[in-house]
Order: C-alpha cells, then structure tokens, then sequence
C-alpha cells in the first residue's frame, strides 16, 4: 500500500523535470567574462595600457628632433604606426590565449560539453576586441601628450579608430587560428613578432617613403602597413581621399577572408 501510495508523487516529480534550453547567448557572456576576468587576473589589461606607452616612448622620441629639422610634426606622422603596433600586439596576445587554451585541454573539454561550436571561438573575438579598445583608446591618449591631434573633425576620428580597429581584430583572428593550430604560446609569439617588426620597420609609419633606398621604395609604398598609416595620417588630418582609403579597405578585406574561415575551421574542426 506504501508503495502504491507513493508511485504518484514519483511521477508528478519525475515529470516536473525538464531538459535545460541551451542559449548560445548565455554561453557566450559566460566565456567572455571568463576571459575577462582571465585577462584581469593575468595582467593583461595593465598591459595593454602600457604597450602603447612603450611604442610612444621609444618610436617618438628618438626621431622627433631629426624629423622637425625636417619640418616634419612627428607627432602627427608617427602616430598611426604607434596605434598599429598596439594592435599588433593584441594579435600576439591573442594568439597566446588561443595557443594556452589548445594545449592545456581547455578546448578539448568544451568539446565534450553541451556548447556551441561557435561559442569559445565568439568569446575569444569578444576579449580580443576589448583588449583592443583598450589598447587603442592608451594609445591615443598618450598620442594627445606628445602633440597629436585629429585635425580633420570628429567623423574623421571615428574613421581613423574603426580602421584600427579592424586592422586589430582582423590580424587577432588571424593569431587566433595560428595559436589553436600550434598549440604553442613560444611559437605563435615567434612567428608573429618577426612579420610585424620587420614590416614595421620597413614601412613609412616612421619615415616618409622617400627617405628608403630608390630600389625598396615600391615594397615599402605598397606593403599594407604603410597603406594603414598613410590612410590614418590622412584621417587624422582630415585630408583623406577615397583613392588613398582603397589599398588599406582591399588589404583588410583580403586578410580577411584568409583569416576568418581559417579560425572558423582551426576552433570548430579541429580536436
């Protein structure tokens, strides 16, 4: 008799009982405060404060009294290369988060959980674009100190940050498929460090073009990093031209659509 009693109210409990609805929009605030809050943790969001006073530092100030010889304002010129070597320098760190999470089997055990395939690729996206913004609004702070300023208004300005922006995001997805597939913080450092300096060097972020060898001028007028900070220069002094925009929009759309699938294909295929 108990236990005929007692047969009812286990199946109204039992039936009370449903099947949790996964949300991709949760999962995604979930992951991306994690890491958030990682990168809070780990220091890098002090970092990402004080990379770009480095770049001003040490890109400024050895060049300035030669160039206003020149008659060159510095800091105007040298700006865009301080703000894309920040940028660079999120695609580095994202690489790291990416290249840590792959070999220490974080990626592997969200495979095994009820999580979107998409999600941990999206919440990465979301803390490298903070760290981004970040890195970004330090970099023209410190810009504003040595002498800088967005000449050509505020639709210019919004211009000059979105542009960064996405030379950011677009070399940080690139970073994030190369991390996932190395599974190494020491390679993907290496391996992104070296392009980026010697293309920075190389480039007329620092000098004008016409200081370079007759011989190397093509290479360095046409390699994307000058294209970037010929089109920013131009923004921030309100004498932008869509002609001197296009290289810079065809460089990152074509990065792009390498670095995009290639992400997509390295966090949801990949083991």
């Amino acid at each position: 008799m108990t236990a005929v009693a007692a047969s009812p109210v286990v199946i109204a409990r039992t039936g009370r009982h449903r099947k949790p609805q996964l949300s991709s929009v949760q999962q995604w605030l979930a992951l991306s405060g994690r890491n958030v809050h990682t990168m809070w943790s780990h220091g890098q969001i002090f970092v990402a404060v004080l990379a770009p006073l480095i770049f001003t530092l040490g890109f400024y100030l050895p060049l300035k009294f030669v160039m206003k010889v020149q008659g060159i304002d510095y800091a105007q010129f040298v700006m865009p290369i301080i703000v894309l070597q920040a940028m660079a320098f999120t695609a580095i760190t994202a690489a790291g988060r990416a290249a840590t999470e792959a070999s220490n089997g974080m990626n592997a055990r969200f495979q095994t959980m009820p999580i979107f395939p998409a999600v941990p690729l999206a919440s990465r996206v979301t803390a490298m674009f903070i760290h981004a913004v970040i890195s970004l609004v330090a970099a023209v702070t410190y810009g504003y100190v040595i002498g800088f300023e967005f000449i050509g208004g505020t639709s210019l300005a919004v211009g000059f940050c979105v542009l960064a922006l996405g030379v950011g995001m677009t070399l940080a997805m690139a970073g994030d498929a190369l991390g996932t597939m190395t599974k190494s913080p020491e390679i993907t450092s290496q391996s992104l460090t070296l392009p980026q300096l010697i293309l920075g060097m190389f480039s007329s972020g620092f000098v004008p073009e016409s200081q370079f060898p007759e011989w190397s001028q093509g290479f360095v007028r046409n390699q994307p990093i000058s294209q970037f900070s010929v089109s920013m220069r131009s923004m921030a002094e309100g004498n932008i031209t869509l002609h001197q925009l296009t290289p810079s929009l065809l460089w990152i759309g074509g990065l792009l659509l390498v670095a995009v699938p290639l992400s997509i294909w390295a966090n949801v295929r990949r083991g």
